[in-house]
């Protein structure tokens, strides 16, 4: 069968769709393959969910012929977000396709490679989400000199990336936007970009963000942690105690009696039970050396999506790329649901297709899209250990 426009737009709705969701929906991390995905409390462009916070009022005692307790029914406040559109997109020349018109098993070979570069990219992208605060923001420029830029940290970096420099206020530096990141140096961490030398626009605390995202990504679980920022989902933590998390700062050496005081706080303050760790590369080595040292047993327990993990007192402790140095997430993935107006889908015209020539060039484009936000019902039965002595 000759290979045409048709056939491969048909290929990517009937045969890459459901693999591309099922491995971004499951096999991006741990964490996320443990929460539910769902289409309720979404509003047109918004989620809109209430949460249920602290207890029933309408319970007391009294004597045999005295008055019954006065009603008080569920303390309930409006989370409001909007729903974040996430996006990724293949290119694939005319050329290609004519190339491989009349040989099916190059045109698949080719399909597949531009699949698995999407996959691979929105993987590390939304994984990279989940710790982020919505911001979008990889990294602070530290210096700018001779075209090799410093930043402050490059775990949320990597070879490709298309990427925008911002003043710290979040305004976008024009002449630095829309630069593809060409290397990284990870042992001096330094990058350099496509483009013209922009030393002379960049500054010292500079924003580094994925291109057009500021302020567009998912709600993950810096926006929930971090202290320096009052309000999440529309709400002040100021206003609502309900709201923070448990946070233990400067931890240090990790041990047993650190997990298990987190682990009990959360529980009497919140009235749910952590059944998630997260943590660093450094920290879980760092629990190895400590159950090793105890001469305790280090089990192992398998997650969904194929995932495996250490096991402490029954909950899975996983290591993940974006966790920050130093860090623990102690987490209750059934207060966590992704909210979604539908699963990830191909964008199409008002004639269905899926593969569309961008104008005056001879490539066609296909985008992936997903409408969603990640909302925590109870941000006080989650907690984090910070500043914890890596091995």
């Amino acid at each position: 069968m000759a290979v045409n426009l048709t056939n491969a737009d048909n290929a990517l709705k009937s045969v890459y769709l459901d693999a591309i969701s099922e491995q971004l929906n499951s096999n991006v991390n741990p964490f996320l393959a443990q929460i539910e995905k769902s289409t309720d409390d979404v509003w047109g462009k918004e989620v809109k969910k209430l949460a249920v916070y602290g207890m029933n009022g309408g319970v007391g005692a009294g004597s045999e012929d005295g008055d019954l307790p006065t009603a008080g029914g569920n303390n309930y406040k409006q989370f409001v977000t909007t729903l974040k559109n996430l996006y990724g997109v293949i290119e694939i020349s005319d050329k290609a396709i004519r190339a491989s018109e009349n040989n099916t098993g190059a045109f698949v070979s080719l399909l597949n490679a531009e699949m698995d570069g999407l996959i691979k990219s929105s993987k590390f992208n939304f994984g990279r989400m989940l710790f982020g605060d919505g911001s979008g923001t990889l990294a602070k420029v530290v210096l700018a000199e001779n075209g090799v830029i410093t930043v402050d940290n490059v775990k949320n970096l990597i070879e490709g990336m298309i990427v925008d420099f911002r003043e710290q206020n979040g305004n976008a530096i024009l002449s630095a936007t829309g630069r593809r990141i060409i290397s990284i140096d990870r042992a001096n961490g330094t990058i350099k970009v496509s483009g013209a030398n922009i030393d002379g626009v960049l500054t010292e605390g500079a924003l580094i963000t994925i291109q057009g995202s500021f302020n567009n990504e998912i709600t993950g679980l810096q926006a929930i942690f971090n202290q320096d920022k009052d309000e999440l989902y529309g709400l002040k933590k100021s206003e609502n105690s309900w709201l923070s998390p448990y946070v233990q700062k400067e931890t240090g050496e990790i041990s047993e009696m650190k997990i298990q005081t987190a682990l009990d706080v959360i529980e009497e303050q919140s009235g749910g039970s952590v059944n998630f760790i997260v943590c660093s590369w450094g920290v879980r080595r760092a629990i190895q050396n400590m159950l090793s040292a105890n001469k305790s047993m280090i089990n192992t327990m398998d997650l969904a999506g194929g995932f495996k993990a250490l096991s402490y007192n029954g909950i899975p402790i996983v290591a993940d790329r974006f966790c920050p140095e130093g860090t623990m997430y102690l987490l209750n993935t059934n207060d966590f649901i992704l909210h979604q107006l539908c699963d990830w889908q191909w964008l199409t015209g008002d004639d269905g297709k899926v593969l569309k020539q961008i104008p005056g060039k001879p490539v066609y484009t296909a985008t992936l899209v997903k409408y969603a936000e990640l909302i925590c019902s109870r941000p006080n039965g989650q907690g984090a250990l910070y500043g914890i002595t890596e091995a």
